[in-house]
């Protein structure tokens, strides 16, 4: 039986339509930023928090548009599944890998790189992004 954690992830747009990705350390996979709740706290002030501390930037609160809860195979911790709640959102503020994020890059949603993406990013949030990106643009 497989275990589930529960996560807040960001969908992160540039001017360019491209999507945000970071890589934490010790990991291969790309993902959404993001992460775990900490006690008591909501989706708004989790997305918050580990947006400053994962990329040093700051969450436009008015911003924050609900995408829906996605379930999918953790890419890090083997035999759990991870549901997010994924929220598109604007930062402000200089964009940085800091804490346990080693790397971060943008791709279009539409023709990522051939690079090793988790589950719930390549399965759930890269066709979202892009049908959301076209359809924007219609």
């Amino acid at each position: 039986m497989q275990g589930t954690i529960e996560i807040v992830a960001a969908l992160i747009r540039d001017e360019a339509g491209r999507v945000l990705l970071v890589r934490k350390r010790g990991t291969t996979a790309f993902m959404q930023p993001g992460g775990k709740r900490d006690h008591g706290e909501d989706d708004v002030a989790a997305l918050a928090r580990e947006i400053d501390e994962e990329l040093g930037c700051h969450l436009v609160h008015d911003s924050i548009r609900s995408l829906g809860e996605f379930d999918a195979i953790s890419a890090n911790e083997p035999g759990f599944r991870v549901r997010a709640a994924l929220y598109e959102i604007d930062v402000t503020g200089e964009i940085a890998p800091k804490a346990e994020i080693e790397a971060m890059m943008w791709i279009d949603p539409a023709a990522p790189a051939d690079i090793p993406l988790a589950p719930l990013t390549r399965d759930h949030v890269l066709p979202l992004a892009s049908r959301k990106r076209v359809e924007g643009n219609a």
